[in-house]
């Protein structure tokens, strides 16, 4: 008995197309479990049913998602353990992975902010900068990654400055002395280094603060980016008053944000029972 073509063809793509389908339920099912898993914290559960959602549908975004997700709750900030690590990489990989899909725009953001958020805790300051850029590169009214990137900045500044101050058996709170040769040689040095970093932090806090006026955090930051600013002064001592009185200002207007913060939490109606 003769065969069409047609028929010998359809064969395998319906087979095909009933494999595929199979894999995506599947995938869905154990989406669903995940999520019932990490609902209940039972967050070793749900990475294994995410990871399984992964590789029964690669092209499943929320699967991706979900797993960064629970293994960035099973991440531990600042522990610098092999295995703690890994769980880390392995948040980062999915977020690359939604990073690299059509997901929506939103997701996308996400995504940015999480991989920028592990490098950040992981010490990897240049990486984080750069993810939280792309998520500024996705949406520039965020006043949140130029918040990051201001705090990365100063992280890098102090660390820098604290180093240079150790090397020469100063005090946290004494400031280099111009007119002490080695003193006035490390000023210069971290000037070269620091100062990059200071104007970029300062713009940086200052966009969110634009883009969010009541924004405390950002207001405490950039009273920090100043004293970084101000030790960097390391002749114009008129210079190094002018950053710390601005500094100053900046500590009068994060607690007057603080306050009204406060007041208006207190305003807030209460429920009686």
């Amino acid at each position: 008995m003769k065969r069409s073509w047609g028929a010998i063809i359809a064969t395998p793509l319906l087979l095909l197309s009933f494999t595929v389908d199979l894999a995506a339920q599947t995938a869905a099912s154990e989406l669903d479990l995940g999520v019932a898993a990490y609902k209940n914290s039972h967050y070793e559960e749900a990475i294994r049913h995410f990871q399984k959602a992964t590789e029964l549908d690669p092209s499943n975004i929320p699967a991706h998602m979900f797993l960064a997700t629970a293994c960035l709750s099973q991440y531990i900030p600042g522990v610098e353990e092999p295995g703690n690590i890994l769980v880390a990489e392995h948040a980062i990989e999915q977020y690359q992975q939604v990073l690299n899909s059509d997901a929506k725009l939103e997701t996308k953001i996400n995504s940015a902010k999480g991989i920028a958020y592990l490098y950040l805790n992981m010490k990897k300051f240049d990486d984080s900068r750069e993810y939280y850029q792309k998520a500024l590169g996705f949406d520039a009214k965020d006043p949140e990654p130029y918040y990051s990137i201001g705090v990365i900045d100063w992280t890098q500044c102090y660390q820098a400055r604290m180093e240079a101050r150790a090397r020469l058996g100063l005090r946290p709170d004494e400031s280099l002395n111009a007119r002490i040769p080695a003193q006035r040689k490390a000023c210069q040095d971290l000037g070269a280094k620091n100062a990059r970093l200071v104007e970029e932090g300062i713009d940086s806090l200052s966009k969110a603060i634009d883009l969010r006026p009541d924004y405390d955090d950002a207001m405490a930051y950039m009273n920090l980016m100043f004293r970084e600013k101000a030790d960097l002064e390391c002749d114009d001592r008129g210079g190094r008053a002018q950053d710390l009185k601005t500094a100053d200002e900046w500590v009068d207007k994060t607690l007057a944000v603080k306050r009204a913060k406060a007041e208006k939490e207190n305003r807030q109606p209460r429920l009686r029972y």
